[in-house]
């Protein structure tokens, strides 16, 4: 599995790509580069059969809204009181 992180010190920011068994590769790049290098490694968005970060921790699910409750009135709490 490719672990990609953004690594920022107080000058610079960088990307590293990090695989199993490998040293971690790391260079300087803008936001715009490192946003591109995550594109092209599928892990800018949940994709089918790929895990990344999304798929892992569930990052950018955005949660269901609850259905509303029929029953009650909104103004009213519950049906028929006060």
């Amino acid at each position: 599995m490719v672990v990609i992180r953004r690594m920022v010190d107080r000058q610079r920011a960088y990307t590293a790509i990090m695989l199993p068994g490998e040293p971690p590769r790391i260079f300087p790049t803008t936001d715009h580069e490192h946003a591109r290098i995550l594109q092209i490694y599928l892990q800018d968005r949940p994709h089918a059969g790929i895990e990344n970060d999304f798929t892992a921790f569930s990052l950018g699910a955005a949660p269901q809204p609850e259905a509303p409750d029929k029953t009650k009135h909104p103004a009213r709490g519950a049906p028929g009181g006060r």
